[in-house]
């Protein structure tokens, strides 16, 4: 039997029940920083002993996350349906929750480059230092995509979102761009869905079945939903 395919566009929301900080409800500051002084290469220019310190501290937080019911739901819709999941999360929770397809949009917590060449990519555990050098002798910096940098991924993303026969948001605003773009490349038959508890306004998803819940519980009415169309 072909499954369908059911692509999931998933942002802070889902992580935050893990007891992951999201900017929008925290006000534009993580921690007391703000995001022009941690999150963007004129930071990194400015201060990048700052910057390394912010991202080691949420590797820590992440290390320390948990995987939550929101997560293991959209990997138990792998038994019924071919998902692909396009994340805005530098976390590793879905995969941890044992998701096989994730596309990482705007970079991985555990991994670092070249600030030089953004194809040099090495696993870390650990703190990133002024001085970590890569292979190309470039100081190390997070495998992150910062504010004001592009997103290489994204033409992957819009191509993976053109073949969805159903596509769910959860958890994200929606105002990120140009991961919030990625609502306008599922096809116009596709079954759409967003699960949020306060669900954005966008003419985008217009038809679409809103779940105004928080992640966990949302996810689950979702494999309901889900369950009706199979």
């Amino acid at each position: 039997m072909n499954k369908k395919k059911l692509v999931v566009l998933t942002g802070a929301g889902i992580s935050a029940e893990s007891g992951l900080k999201t900017f929008r409800d925290s006000d534009g500051l993580w921690n007391g920083y703000n995001i022009e002084d941690v999150a963007t290469p004129r930071a990194w220019r400015k201060d990048p002993k700052l910057v390394l310190d912010f991202y080691n501290m949420r590797r820590k937080d992440v290390a320390a996350a948990k995987p939550n019911a929101a997560h293991y739901g959209l990997a138990e819709l792998q038994n019924d349906f071919d998902v692909h999941i396009i994340t805005q999360n530098i976390d590793d929770l879905h995969e941890r929750a044992g998701s096989k397809n994730v596309l990482h949009l705007h970079g991985e917590i555990f991994k670092m480059r070249s600030e030089r060449n953004e194809s040099l990519i090495y696993e870390i555990r650990e703190d990133i230092n002024i001085g970590d050098k890569a292979d190309d002798g470039a100081q190390l910096r997070p495998n992150i995509v910062w504010f004001e940098e592009p997103v290489p991924l994204i033409e992957d993303a819009a191509a993976i979102a053109a073949t969805a026969e159903i596509f769910v948001v959860v958890g994200t605003s929606l105002v990120v761009y140009p991961a919030a773009g990625l609502v306008h490349y599922a096809p116009r038959f596709s079954k759409k869905f967003i699960v949020d508890k306060q669900i954005p306004y966008t003419s985008a998803l217009a038809g679409v079945t809103a779940i105004e819940l928080p992640a966990t519980i949302g996810i689950a009415e979702l494999q309901r939903k889900l369950k009706e169309l199979m």
